[in-house]
This record gives C-alpha cells, sequence and structure tokens, in this order.
C-alpha cells in the first residue's frame, strides 16, 4: 500500500506534454495527465508484441496466479484508489460509488482467474474426436469510457490476460488519471510490457482501433463511435465486442408493491447518478399503480444527499462533465416544455460549483418525449404510464437500443414471460443493472455485440481452434 500522494505522483510526468485534470465537483485541480501520441501507442505495442508470447506460454495456472496477486495489490491500495476516482470522476466514496468500483476491479480479476476453460470434446463417437480449444489473440486494445473508468477497464483486461494476451489500453480523456492508477498498480504483480496505457485524444484511439498488431479491439462507449471501430476493423477484420449506447427500460407489472421496489428502482436508476450505460432510464409503470409509485419514488430520491464525492455523507455527486451535463438539462427542459409534470428536482443551481444537477424524476410524460427516446446518461428518470402489459412490452421495444431491461412483479413467473418478449441482452427481475462476473453481459441490437464475463467473456478473448483426429 502506499499514500494517495505516493500514487498520483508516480502516475504524472516527469516530462513532455501533459493536460491538467479538473474535478468535477468542485473545479479544482486533480493531476496532470500524460497526453501521449500515436508514437507512444506504437511503443506501447511493440512492447505488448514482445511481452506476449512469453506470457501465453505460461499457461492458465500460472497467468491465474498473477491476476490473484494482482487482485490482491488492488485491495492493498483500495483506499487510495478509490480517493483519486471520486476526485476525477465525482463519484462519491460511499455508496455503489468509488470504494464499490475498485471492489468490483479485485472481484473481476479473481473471477477471470477462477473461471475454468477446458477444452471441449464436441465429437467422440469412437472413429472421431474433435476438441475445441481457445488460443491467444495476441495483443488486445482496450478503448474505455469515463463513467465506470476503473471497474470497465478491468472487465476488458482481466479476461484478455488470464487468456494469454498483452493489452493496450485507451483510456477515456476525461477520466485517465483513474485508469493509469489502477494499471500501476496491477503492473506491480505483472511482466513489463504486457500491460500499458496510453493517455491520448480522438487520434490515439483511432490509430489503436486501426492497428494491424491489434487482434482485436474491445470497447464500451457510444453506438457512433462503435460503428466507426467497425469500420475501421474491416481491413484487418479484427475480432470485436462493443458494449455501446443503451436506453434500458423497466416494466412495472400492476401486482408489484410501489413500497418494496421503490429503492430497487431508484438504485437501478440512478447508480453512479444515472451515468451508467445499463442504468434504468425510462419507466413504465401499469396505471393501477402510477400516482404510488411516483409518491414512493419520489419520497426515496428525496432523501439521496448529492454533493463532494469525498463527503462520507454523499451518495450522489456531479456529472462527470460538462458536456453530459448540458445533455440531461436540454432533456428535462424539453420535458418541462412539453407539459411533463417534474415531481423531484429539474432545478439545478447556477451559483452552486461542479456539474451538479439535482435528482430528477418526471412523471406524466409522453413516450415520444426526447427525455424518454434518447439516453439520458444522468441524474434523470421519466416515469410513463401504461394500461396494458401488451402496451408496454411495445414501448419498451420501440427503440433500436436494447443493452438492458427489467421487469417488477410479485409474481417471478409472470414477470419471466414479460422478461421474454423484451429485446435485451439482460432482462433483470425485480431488479436492474446488477451485472455478476459469472453471468455472461452483452448487448442487443445497437447496443453491440459480443459477450463479456464467465465462460463465455473468456471465450471471447481467444481464437478457437478445433483439433480433429
Amino acid at each position: 500500500m502506499e499514500t494517495y500522494d505516493a500514487l498520483l505522483a508516480a502516475i504524472t510526468p516527469d516530462a513532455g506534454e501533459t493536460r491538467t485534470i479538473l474535478d468535477p465537483a468542485t473545479g479544482t485541480v486533480v493531476g496532470a495527465a500524460p497526453a501521449h501520441t500515436v508514437q507512444d501507442l506504437e511503443q506501447a505495442i511493440a512492447a505488448a508484441e514482445a511481452a506476449q508470447p512469453a506470457w501465453a506460454a505460461l499457461g492458465h495456472d500460472a497467468r491465474s496466479a498473477a491476476l490473484l496477486r494482482a487482485a490482491d495489490a488492488v485491495e492493498r491500495s483500495a483506499e487510495e484508489l478509490a480517493r483519486l476516482l471520486s476526485r476525477e470522476q465525482g463519484k462519491p466514496l460511499n455508496g455503489p460509488n468509488a470504494r464499490f468500483e475498485v471492489g468490483a476491479c479485485a472481484a473481476w480479476l479473481r473471477a477471470a482467474a477462477g473461471t475454468a476453460l477446458e477444452p471441449e470434446t464436441v465429437v467422440d463417437d469412437g472413429e472421431t474426436r474433435a476438441e475445441l480449444h481457445y488460443r491467444p489473440i495476441g495483443v488486445v486494445g482496450a478503448i474505455g469510457p469515463w463513467n465506470w473508468p476503473m471497474m470497465i477497464t478491468v472487465w476488458q483486461i482481466a479476461p484478455a490476460l488470464r487468456m494469454g494476451n498483452a493489452v493496450v489500453v485507451k483510456p477515456s480523456e476525461h477520466t485517465p488519471l483513474s485508469v493509469l492508477a489502477l494499471a500501476k498498480v496491477i503492473n506491480e504483480e505483472l511482466p513489463d510490457g504486457l500491460l500499458s496505457v496510453v493517455s491520448g485524444g480522438r487520434d490515439v484511439g483511432e490509430a489503436l482501433a486501426g492497428h494491424p498488431a491489434i487482434g482485436k479491439v474491445m470497447f464500451t462507449g457510444s453506438t457512433a463511435t462503435g460503428k466507426a471501430i467497425i469500420k475501421s476493423s474491416a481491413d484487418t477484420v479484427k475480432r470485436l465486442t462493443l458494449e455501446l449506447g443503451g436506453n434500458d427500460a423497466g416494466i412495472v407489472l400492476p401486482d408489484a408493491d410501489p413500497k418494496a421496489i421503490a429503492v430497487g428502482l431508484f438504485w437501478g436508476a440512478f447508480i453512479n447518478t444515472g451515468q451508467t450505460c445499463a442504468a434504468l432510464k425510462r419507466l413504465y409503470v401499469h396505471t393501477d399503480i402510477y400516482d404510488a409509485v411516483c409518491d414512493e419514488l419520489t419520497a426515496v430520491a428525496a432523501a439521496m444527499p448529492m454533493g463532494v464525492g469525498l463527503d462520507e455523507n454523499n451518495v450522489l455527486g456531479p456529472l462527470q462533465n460538462k458536456q453530459q451535463y448540458d445533455i440531461v438539462a436540454r432533456l428535462v427542459e424539453a420535458a418541462r416544455g412539453s407539459g411533463a409534470r417534474i415531481l423531484l428536482g429539474g432545478n439545478p443551481d447556477a451559483n452552486q460549483a461542479g456539474h451538479f444537477y439535482p435528482a430528477t424524476l418526471v412523471a406524466d410524460i409522453d413516450n415520444t418525449n426526447p427525455l424518454v427516446a434518447e439516453e439520458q446518461f444522468g441524474p434523470a428518470l421519466p416515469i410513463v404510464r401504461y394500461g396494458t402489459v401488451d402496451e408496454a412490452v411495445t414501448m419498451a421495444n420501440a427503440l433500436d437500443v436494447g443493452l438492458g431491461a427489467s421487469v417488477w412483479s410479485a409474481d417471478t413467473a409472470e414477470a419471466r414471460k414479460v422478461a421474454a418478449r423484451l429485446e435485451a441482452g439482460t432482462v433483470w427481475i425485480n431488479k436492474h443493472g446488477a451485472v455478476d462476473p459469472r453471468i455472461p453481459f452483452g448487448g442487443a441490437k445497437q447496443s453491440g455485440y459480443g459477450l463479456e464475463f464467465g465462460v463465455e467473456g473468456l471465450k471471447a478473448q481467444g481464437v478457437p481452434q478445433v483439433i480433429n483426429g
């Protein structure tokens, strides 16, 4: 374990061009990130190519042991990592936020290390024996987002490393320090050159996505950028795993208990202050319990303190950047202008430091309203009334994205029937966004393709090979 100051100093460049990173809650300086170039990327890829064969040759057991040691290292520096994450990203230390995210990094490292992956015998009839194996890809490029910068980076790198690959990471320009610090800690237990972070701009990301030495790209981010990566991958026929934009629907059936589900609904929508790809972003509630759900959800949301992340009392923080703040503000104002009813929030303090937008609930809103139809990616939840389950399912499936969805009901069997009708990669019952390192996760429609987590996530980081004979 090292102090916060020592950790920050270790990732601060001694020379070269840098970018100043500001705290989105206060506007104060967090630190200086290196402004890496395409030349730096080339050096990182060359180092990865050199380190990867020996790493692959170690085998699963040795690689898994290294990942377990890396998980221990993350836990030794957990509080320092969480503090840096809170200051750079804005999320509070408490609640399902900064400490939660760092803990998830250790958990996913352990899950990647501990998941069994044996050769699969597909035919063995006495005449033919065919086995399916998975070989390392080589060098994997990982391009991550700013909302869960540490956790999603681990989602990308842990299975890639376990499968014998080297990894070059391109973090978001908004949150490079968190990823640099995490990699510094993990690299204490890895061979030199195997895992690198290139903290550059869009030109670095584009070069990484199209580089001929990169055998696979892992990307979490916008659908528009995902489409650009698909195009750039064509010339080299790269493997891709893409987690793209979502606009997750939740359907509350008429038999649900409004009070019993209110806290779950709140955190499904407002985890990380709504800045989560698989957060609940539009809620459909049966007319029989509509008012009761609105009342209970409002009571829960009103009790959740928002403020600077280092304050132990807070569980909601700022939007990470001004661009995202402006999107949320625009969508809420469009809803207000349409005649929708603001149950809570919608009244940001223009004089407050930081990008704080209050937790906002919007009722009596049309399904075509921009706040419903567009991904707000922030602390504003539209609540749409419906009359029949068929109507709710139709509205939930109407968009061209399908990352996650949820069904809320006292009758689990009935909820599962409704869930089967929803067009989403994951449909949760009486919860939303609860990812698990053992359970495959991926999107439908324009929310991306490819699976992460569990055995399927490991397979996605390898090249399948059939040995027949």
